[in-house]
């Protein structure tokens, strides 16, 4: 089809590409600067002289307004147009990030990535929604929505690649430069390249929905990242009236129907656990390499350079397994090849080679999230109508968004309990026998929810 597609229509193709593209790179470029701070934090804490406690504003900040704002963001896109919501969330994601850049201050800088955040909520779930009117056609946009959902994989590994070579030959702020950059150049592309998207509804905004959810999801955020209970209890009850209020509603934020869906259900679980397991994976590796092996910043960096190209790899094979089964077996595949990519992980001692069962893991976990974030992409928007588009993108880059601080909060404490019943051990072998601990309890989860996907695929009628 894609064939005589450019035969009969070269502009048409040639349009579509560059759109994609256009939204592609942005979706890469707000999930990296996610990770990107990481590596960073000892440069940003030694020339700003932060506490460790202030660290956790820096780092907390964007991931508190991103995930907050997100299903806000995918609503505000529904009503008063696509594009136009885009472009102003990335003009005020490139501000943001060179407000970061310049920050002479700790509380500068935390304003500048909160910021970036809220302009993040507002272009993340319109890009997703665009790709509809870039690709009107049911299998172009399947194939397309295949290749978003490993955006998300691509940008978390960059956003560490990009850091360890930054910080060998510049200063930390240029990490802030590169999207202030690439936000500058789609601002000016935008308007010739993508299309408008659906007209604007006027239609009154459920203001009290958007106040709880936000509320709710920003506090189970920052709860869950930093451990802090009531935090969580608070998000939970905010989360809970806002469920109550959608019921009551005439035009709810979030029609609830929306989320009853068993299938829709099952692909956001899907997405929220392997974003955990991903988010551990780096988090744990990263310390793994540099205090357990000593890597330097750089040499992290390269060690999860393969991790990257599998994941450009999963971009390919997966659009090509969704032209040939079902999201659902493609959801259920890529979670089974997660959790043994994990499994071999977990047997990760001090002294272990990296060029064998360590890269194995390395390599086979990404290529599986990639499987699982495409196909359960699909699955979770592909039935979603028109009007509701942004909303689908929000919901699932909210799924996205929530999965790293709970993997976090669970499997980091964890590996810590369990390297302290390791006695007689080194602290470095203790430490890689509680991360490869975390590893299994993870590559379990995954496997559970394999078997839930395989169960929902036989209830549920799919496209």
């Amino acid at each position: 089809m894609a064939v005589e597609l450019a035969v009969e229509d070269p502009p048409r193709v040639e349009r579509q590409r560059a759109s994609f593209v256009l939204l592609g790179a942005v979706q890469i470029v707000l999930i990296a600067t996610i990770t990107v701070i990481t590596v960073a934090l000892p440069a940003i804490q030694r020339e700003l002289r932060l506490t460790e406690a202030e660290m956790v504003f820096a780092i907390s900040a964007y991931s508190l307004s991103f995930g907050g704002l997100l299903m806000l963001g995918g609503r505000l896109a529904d009503l008063f147009g696509h594009r136009r919501v885009f472009v102003a969330g990335v003009l005020v994601f490139g501000l943001a990030s060179a407000a970061a850049a310049a920050s002479p201050s700790l509380w500068v800088l935390v304003l500048a990535r909160f910021a970036q955040g809220v302009g993040a909520a507002g272009a993340a779930p319109a890009a997703m929604a665009l790709l509809g009117s870039v690709f009107p056609e049911p299998v172009e946009r399947g194939r397309a929505l295949a290749v978003w959902g490993v955006l998300a994989s691509i940008g978390a590994s960059s956003g560490n690649i990009l850091s360890g070579v930054v910080l060998t030959w510049v200063s930390w702020r240029w990490i802030f430069v590169v999207p202030a950059v690439l936000a500058a150049v789609v601002v000016l592309l935008a308007p010739r390249v993508l299309p408008t998207g659906p007209g604007v509804r006027r239609e009154r905004l459920d203001t009290v929905g958007a106040v709880l959810i936000t509320a709710g999801l920003a506090a189970l955020i920052f709860g869950l990242g930093e451990l802090r209970f009531g935090w969580i209890a608070a998000g939970a009850v905010l989360i809970a009236a806002f469920v109550l209020s959608q019921k009551v509603t005439a035009k709810p934020l979030v029609p609830l129907p929306f989320l009853a869906s068993p299938r829709r259900a099952t692909a956001l679980v899907a997405i929220a656990l392997t974003a955990a397991g991903m988010a551990t994976y780096f988090f744990l590796l990263t310390l793994f390499f540099q205090q357990v092996r000593g890597y330097s910043p750089i040499a992290t960096s390269g060690a999860f350079v393969p991790p990257a190209l599998s994941v450009l790899l999963a971009a390919t094979l997966a659009g090509r397994a969704l032209q040939r089964f079902r999201p659902g077996l493609v959801t259920a595949a890529g979670l089974g090849v997660s959790a043994l990519g994990l499994l071999i992980l977990a047997g990760m001692e001090q002294d272990t080679p990296y060029f064998g069962p360590l890269l194995a893991g390395l390599v086979i976990f990404p290529i599986g999230a990639g499987f699982t974030f495409s196909g359960a992409t699909v699955w979770a928007v592909s039935d979603a109508p028109g009007h509701q588009a942004g909303l689908a993108g929000g919901v699932m880059n909210t799924a996205m968004e929530i999965g790293p601080p709970v993997g976090l909060a669970v499997l980091v404490p964890i590996a810590t309990a369990h390297a302290a019943s390791l006695t007689g051990l080194t602290p470095g072998a203790a430490a890689a026998g509680g991360y490869g601990f975390a590893f299994a309890v993870a590559a379990a989860a995954l496997a559970a929810v394999a078997v839930l996907a395989l169960l929902q695929r036989g209830r549920a009628k799919q496209p």
